[in-house]
């Protein structure tokens, strides 16, 4: 028996049935039509199908299904309502079996009412009467015994169940991600031995393919035959990954009569899981589920045992999900299906044509045996080889054991069949083992359905495009380039944009690099608009979707957005305020704002170009306003490919765009900050692990590449890091890495040279401490050499090298030249150059105004300044504090004033333009600055506490307070210093660990607080005795001090009040009368001994190893956190002003006066700022870039160098060596064995003819008699096959032979090529005869018959009349009869090409390449492709009727006088799918053409403001129904499909016209 028994008959019903469910939903059912649109459109992100998904009910462990209560409801409430089975309603006995009904279910199995109607009915067995729909009893999880914990998903549907509804299933409630490929496979039914090499190479191909691409595979679901095969390949794939991503969907859809132990499947509550017991010993007819598979669809027709019950379903299936979409709404595109074909019998062969004559590639698998080599063998034959002959002679060799079973028209439909199927060579596509070695079985499957998207109407350039789009969704970078990306193929850069976004926005990696390798321009590609697209493509469960959904929603939406694209929700600007938000306040913002452009282009307002047209004047002004606003020019691209791919955490396309910006250094360090931040405000705890990886990536990338730069050249990676950068906001490098916290960048030799050199100024770093405090305190040893500047040295240096040159070995004479050969060169030209061209030494005045200036310099005086600050408040607070303000006390105010001015200074203070608000949030972002601020409000508030005399104590005391606020402050100075910095970090670390520490403290001191108190106490009213001994006396008992009132030997009631009289006495303790105590000594001394344990020992124990971890942090890293923290000490030293308090207040006057006087603030922060002209950016630049490709190459090299890329290379080698062997010692077997048969033949034959020749000579015949015995090579065979073939004629029609006549159920006789002539014998031809009632064309009632014209004389019998019917010129098509057509004989039809030429919205006539521009008129029904309008001529009529349909009668008068000079393109027989063996139509393509004087031209359908012609809407009734008539004007160009279907008739017209093609 063979396994699929597939007919034309039923598949060709399914299609048709498919199709009349769509129209009926969308017809019956709008809202249900609504969800079916809406499914068409599948998100090509996996975790966003997840995200947009119901969650699947189960939740898979390692031992059993868990299932969720709230979620199985749901889903067992879905599938009552949606999902149904077949059940007999009548029980018919059989008559060749007792107890069995018709349906093939014994009595049992039937219900009572069934049997009982059986009785009082007497009417035959009717399955569209007596099978009804009830919802179904078998669905949930399906676990097979014996074969591990593998869970799989079933349920029983009816065989007239929805495709939506299924799919709705298999990705709401399975879980299932919609697929990017569907893998149909098929074959033979029954098992069948497969050669091992043949078997593993399936198996791995089809595990490749289905991986890479998340296919999904479709088989019958049964353990055997090729579906034993697939899933012994999912099996495979499960043991050998570990990912789930990578596993394998499976999908078996068989029949529920045919399935062996299916009542272990049945509960209408659902089995979550039910074991399932695979008895292939006792199945009998019947088969047993795949354990393999992932997912069974079990279709029921309320019958048993009988197969193919779920081919219509299936094949519905599989259109219906070939017709969804994958990719995103811009670039998507419909699901590709293949149908991969193992072996199989008649049933398979009638698959695959099917499968072929609906589009759907196939791959034939040679070697696997039957149907699959028949088609092997005949694949690659013209097509005159292919003849009954060959057939049968395929049949006996692979059909041996069944050839005599077929008869003579089945090998004749076989052979019909088979020609069909091969002259559809775009579809097939066939796997030859020991042809494709190198080659993989993925990318024979791959490279099928490449090669099939020509057959889909894609030409071109458009072919070429949907050829990428299918290799982007499947990332096969392999494919692409073996077959897309070759030398005779020829892209465009502007080609590769589309396919650019998809890979963008899908995650692929690979093919960005592929696009950008091959042309790709990502200047010309990435427009504003672009990255608005891609950031509106941002999946919903990200962190950036939800940052940039808050902020769009918490921003007001201008009109512009609201009027252009309501899907278009996130703009630029929303994008530069969550990347401000992530980078800082220090930042820019990196995109402009509406109102910035729009100010922008008031100055410079020129032309956009708009590529898309509105639908009217007022959305045209609206979207040039828009475009005017979104089309700036994006200067880096690069960058803001980079930020994109940064903020989705998108490793592999940054890394890309990471290499090809420029400014790397910057860029490392804002993914760093970037990343650092989305890390701390995620809440997913893999993924902010990630996050923190890839950021410590980044950072190591920076300190890397800065590295490389300051080993190359010291004073150009200095000037990197301080130069101003335009691309990341207008800050430096040394600023973003202190906001991304880089300690190890802020650690480097580079770094810390620049920052030690700003902070000791124009004095030299080599400069000891004690100098520059006498100089500071005696200011004329500055002249002397104590100390030495830097600007000295460098000239002294100068002159040095200068003299040293001018003066070695020189003659008298300055004018001698150096001879080398021809070359004379100047001595002055070996000069050193310096950039200093004007280097100076220091004047007098100016060694004064740099010393005192330097940072180092300005810190000293500061620190001695404040020393002082804090030796006046504490002399005030201690010895002079009066009620009337002393004169030192007055000189505290004024200088604590002066401190307040400089607070002041700090905060107005904004060398880098952020603008007050940015200013003030990072004045406000320091601790330290926090603690200047409070420690002068509490000043401020013990002042006016201390001049008023009811309040003076409260004033000092507020001040005492204030000055241990401002003795912490000189934490802060001391950072600088390398050896107590240091301490200070951990001074402040610890701090932290000590709050944690005092929760815990804090909870068991209140708990035996209370608890002692309850207990030793008897109602305490004063609150402060009550704090004593609940809080503080516990607290000090961690110190040591054990009180006496917790046991009896401390109990003296002379120490203690009783009633509590004394408020300077606590209350005594519980006793009695005659004064003893009362309470319970026991549990008071354990209850004191517990705490001390739990306190003393632990807590403490705690606190001082949580101690000891963070001064081993940050004794490790001791000296990187010190230079971390040196920058923000030496940048407000060096900003400040030289002058220190209380003198500094002569500073702040003279900046105030300096403002006021001049408009403009100092900026006195070059130091760290430094602005580049463009040139000197663009060539520092230029050299980071070099710098950066060395750094590349060396990681490259270091990481092929490492060992896990050594071992990895070697286990790839060894694998492969491995295959090579097993391949080589598997043909070494087969050779073997095929020399020792051929040993054996020749032995054989020897004997053969000893025997003959001894029958012979003992005269039991003559020797003229007996047999020769010859042995042939196959190479003598193969010619024999050659001489037999003959060279045949190709087939004049092929549509007409089509095996199902069009609009119905018949099928036609199948006539190969070779019997279509009218003179070769075609002996048994005995075609059908068909004539519908109503004949018309394909939108038409069409007229009566006229059947005396057309018949002649009434009288003629039957067979004459039929022998009097003309016969097709092309020979036969298998039909009698008229058909669809109208008339026997030649039914006259017309294709009018009306044309006119292309005009610009200045009506000029457009032109390409120096030639005009032709465009022609085309129309569309619903649902179908635009053509045009021609159709079959009715009596008496001049025009077919789609043309009198959208033309009036003023204007088909027009075309009557026009049609008499129209150009004759094309006049003969058409090849029609409605011709049969007595009629058949004969076309008229004409060529009526609209000079520019017509007055008609555009009355048909009117041009748009650009010319463009828009598309015309015209009501009309088809089958009773109103649609719509689309008709428009059409250019004539290569690539478009209608253009590709009519592309001879157009060459020739255009070539009449000299127009473009």
């Amino acid at each position: 028996m063979d396994g699929e028994l597939t007919m034309s008959k039923k598949a060709t019903s399914a299609k048709r049935k498919s199709s009349a469910e769509e129209q009926n939903t969308n017809q019956v059912h709008p809202l249900r039509a609504e969800l079916y649109d809406q499914r068409k459109t599948i998100l090509n992100t996996d975790m966003l199908n997840i995200i947009k998904r119901s969650p699947s009910f189960i939740r898979t462990g390692q031992s059993s299904a868990k299932i969720v209560s709230a979620e199985q409801d749901q889903f067992r409430k879905w599938i009552r309502d949606n999902i149904r089975k077949k059940e007999c309603i009548y029980f018919f006995e059989r008559q060749t079996a007792g107890s069995v009904c018709e349906c093939g279910y014994p009595r049992e199995h039937h219900r009572e009412e069934a049997i009982n109607l059986g009785r009082l009915h007497g009417e035959q067995w009717n399955a569209m009467k007596h099978l009804r729909q009830v919802p179904t009893d078998a669905f949930g999880d399906i676990v097979f015994e014996g074969q591990g914990q593998k869970v799989a998903k079933y349920a029983r549907v009816s065989n007239d169940t929805a495709p939506v509804t299924l799919y709705h299933l298999m990705t709401e409630y399975w879980g299932l991600n919609p697929p990017h490929l569907l893998i149909s496979v098929t074959g033979g039914a029954k098992n069948f031995h497969l050669k091992r090499g043949l078997r593993v190479m399936f198996q791995r191909g089809l595990i490749k393919v289905a991986q890479s691409t998340g296919a999904w595979i479709i088989t019958g679901g049964t353990f055997a035959g090729v579906m034993r095969h697939v899933g012994e390949s999912v099996r495979h794939c499960k043991m050998t990954s570990q990912s789930k991503k990578q596993q394998i969907v499976a999908i078996g859809i068989a029949s529920w009569g045919i399935v062996h132990n299916r009542e272990s499947l049945i509960s209408e509550e659902g089995r979550f899981p039910v074991e399932y017991y695979m008895d292939e010993a006792n199945q009998g007819r019947l088969s047993c589920l795949d354990h393999n598979h992932t997912h069974f669809i079990l279709v029921d027709n309320g019958t048993h045992g009988q197969y193919g019950v779920e081919i219509l379903l299936r094949a519905q299936l599989e259109k219906y999900i070939s017709k969804q979409r994958m990719g995103t709404e811009d670039v998507g595109i419909e699901i590709p299906i293949v149908c991969v074909v193992l072996e199989g019998g008649p049933g398979t062969l009638n698959t695959i044509y099917n499968a072929m004559s609906n589009g759907t590639p196939c791959v034939i698998v040679e070697g696997s045996g039957r149907v699959a080599d028949v088609l092997a063998n005949a694949a690659d034959l013209p097509m005159a080889q292919i003849t009954i002959s060959f057939v049968q002679k395929q049949l006996r060799m692979f059909f041996a054991e069944m050839y005599d079973k077929f008869s003579e028209r089945e090998i004749t439909s076989w052979t019909k069949k088979i020609q069909d199927i091969v002259r559809m060579r775009e579809l097939l596509t066939v796997f030859r083992t020991e042809k494709s070695s190198n080659d993989e079985l993925d990318v024979a499957i791959l490279e099928a359905l490449l090669k099939a998207s020509t057959s889909h109407g894609h030409k071109g350039q458009e072919n070429l495009d949907h050829q990428m789009k299918l290799a982007v969704a499947w990332n096969r970078v392999d494919i692409a380039k073996s077959t897309i990306f070759t030398d005779n193929k020829h892209w465009k850069p502007h080609h590769l944009h589309q396919a650019m976004f998809a890979a963008l926005v899908s995650d692929k990696p690979g093919f960005v690099e592929l696009f950008l390798e091959n042309g790709v321009n990502l200047r010309e590609f990435l427009t504003p608009e672009i990255l608005e697209r891609l950031y509106n493509n941002v999946p919903p469960y990200t962190l950036l979707y939800k940052k940039l959904q808050k902020v769009v929603q918490g921003g007001k939406q201008t009109h512009v957005t609201d009027t252009t694209d309501s899907k278009r929700n996130v703009l630029l600007h929303h994008v530069s305020t969550v990347l401000q938000e992530l980078l800082g306040e220090f930042t820019e913002p990196l995109y402009r704002t509406l109102k910035d452009v729009q100010d922008r282009k008031k100055v410079n307002n020129t032309a956009i170009k708009i590529n898309i047209l509105p639908s009217s004047l007022q959305e045209l002004h609206t979207y040039s306003q828009e475009s005017r606003i979104c089309e700036q020019e994006v200067e880096n691209p690069e960058r803001d490919l980079f930020i994109w791919a940064i903020l989705q955490k998108r490793k592999d396309l940054a890394s890309i765009f990471w290499v090809q910006a420029m400014d790397s250094i910057d860029a490392s360090l804002v993914a760093c900050k970037i990343l650092k931040k989305l890390s701390c405000e995620e809440n997913d705890t893999d993924l902010s692990e990630e996050m923190e990886e890839l950021a410590q990536e980044y950072e190591n990338r920076a300190v890397g590449l800065f590295t490389e730069c300051y080993r190359k050249h010291s004073k150009r990676a200095q000037k990197l890091l301080i130069r101003v950068s335009s691309t990341w906001g207008n800050t430096t490098c040394l600023r973003l890495a202190l906001e991304a916290e880089s300690q190890k960048f802020m650690a480097l030799g580079g770094v810390q040279a620049l920052l030690t050199k700003i902070w000791w100024g124009e004095l030299s770093v080599d400069t000891n401490t004690w100098q520059v405090l006498l100089c500071l305190l005696l200011w004329p040893v500055i002249y002397s050499n104590l100390i030495t500047f830097r600007r000295d040295e460098e000239w002294r240096k100068k002159k040095l090298s200068s003299d040293n040159v001018l003066i070695a070995n020189l003659p008298e004479n300055s004018n001698v030249k150096l001879h080398t050969g021809q070359r004379s060169i100047s001595r002055t030209a070996l000069l050193p150059r310096s950039d200093d061209t004007d280097l100076k030494p220091l004047t007098p005045w100016q060694k004064l105004k740099t010393f005192y200036t330097a940072p180092v310099v300005v810190f000293y005086w500061n620190v001695l300044a404040y020393f002082g600050f804090l030796w006046l408040f504490s002399y005030v607070l201690v010895i002079d504090f009066q009620k009337q303000p002393s004169g030192r006390e007055y000189l505290l105010y004024f200088w604590l004033s002066t401190l307040v001015c400089e607070e002041i200074r700090q905060l107005f203070y904004d060398p880098g333009g952020f603008g007050f608000r940015r200013k003030a949030l990072l004045y406000i972002s320091s601790a330290w600055n926090c603690m200047d601020v409070a420690a002068i409000v509490i000043f401020v508030v013990g002042l006016l506490c201390r001049f008023f005399p009811s309040t003076l104590y409260l004033g000092k005391i507020i001040l005492a307070l204030d000055f241990i606020i401002y003795c912490l402050r000189v934490m802060h100075i001391f950072t600088v210093s390398k050896t107590l910095g240091p301490k200070i970090i951990m001074v402040q670390m610890m701090m932290k660990d000590i709050f944690f520490f005092l929760f815990l403290l804090i909870l068991a001191i209140v708990a035996y607080g209370v608890a002692k108190q309850g207990i030793l106490i008897h109602n305490e009213q004063r609150l402060n005795w009550i704090f004593q001994g609940v809080v503080y006396q516990p607290y000090r008992m961690i110190f040591g001090e054990i009180p006496n009132d917790v046991s009896y030997s401390g109990f003296d009631l002379s120490q203690c009040t009783v009633n509590g009289s004394d408020p300077y006495k606590p209350m005594c303790p519980e006793h009695d009368s005659e004064k003893i105590p009362t309470f319970p000594e026991w549990l008071t001394t354990m209850l004191l001994c517990l705490y001390l344990l739990f306190s003393n020992i632990l807590l403490l124990n705690l606190l001082i190893a949580m101690f000891n971890y963070t001064f081993q942090v940050v004794q490790d890293n001791t000296d990187i956190i010190w230079k971390f923290q040196r920058y923000p000490l030496i940048e407000e030293y060096y900003c400040r002003p030289p002058a220190p308090p209380p003198f500094i207040v002569f500073s702040h006057i003279f900046l105030l006066i300096e403002h006021l006087v001049q408009r403009k603030p100092r900026w006195k922060h070059k130091k760290f700022k430094k602005q580049l002209d463009e040139k000197e950016e663009a060539e520092l630049l230029a050299w980071e870039a070099i710098i950066k490709e060395n750094y590349l190459m060396k990681q490259n090299r270091r990481e092929k160098q490492s060992l896990n890329q050594q071992i990895n290379y070697t286990k790839e080698k060894v694998d492969a060596v491995a295959e090579a062997i097993d391949l080589n010692r598997e043909g070494s077997k087969m050779e073997h064995r095929i020399s020792h048969l051929e040993e054996q033949m020749m032995q054989t034959m020897r004997a053969l003819n000893w025997i003959v020749n001894t029958l012979i000579e003992k005269d039991f015949g003559s020797r003229e008699s007996a047999p020769t015995l010859v042995i042939s090579d196959n190479k003598d065979t193969e010619d024999e096959f050659e001489a037999e073939a003959k060279e045949l004629k190709p087939a004049c029609h092929v549509l007409a032979r089509s095996l199902v006549y069009p609009g119905t159920n018949i099928n036609r006789f199948p006539v190969p090529d070779e019997k279509v002539p009218w003179k070769v014998k075609f002996d048994g031809y005995t075609p059908p005869i068909y004539t519908t009632e109503t004949a018309g064309d394909d939108h038409s009632t069409g007229l009566a018959e006229r059947k005396k014209s057309e018949t002649g004389d009434a009288g003629l019998d039957a067979p004459e009349l039929e022998e009097s019917l003309p016969l097709n010129p092309h020979g036969r098509t298998g039909m009698r009869g008229k058909g669809n057509l109208r008339c026997y004989g030649p039914n006259l039809a017309m294709n009018p090409i009306i044309t006119r030429f292309k005009r610009n919205s200045d009506n000029a006539v457009t032109e390409k390449n120096g030639k005009r521009v032709l465009e022609f008129l085309v129309i569309r029904y619903p649902g179908e492709e635009w053509t045009t309008p021609m159709g079959i001529l009715e009596p008496g009529e001049m025009f077919p009727r789609n043309m009198r349909i959208i033309l009036n009668q003023k204007i088909l008068g027009m075309f009557r006088k026009l049609q008499k000079k129209a150009l004759e393109v094309c006049k003969g027989y058409e090849d029609d799918i409605r011709n049969t063996d007595n009629a058949w139509i004969e076309t008229m393509v004409i060529n009526m053409h609209l000079d520019d004087d017509n007055p008609f031209i555009n009355a048909i359908t009117s041009r748009g403001g650009s010319g463009t012609s828009r598309e015309m809407k015209i009501p009309l009734m088809v089958e009773g129904v109103a649609k719509e008539l689309a008709v428009q004007w059409q250019t004539v160009k290569q690539g478009d499909p209608v253009c590709a279907r009519y592309k001879a008739y157009l060459q020739v017209v255009t070539d009449f016209h000299g127009a473009c093609f």
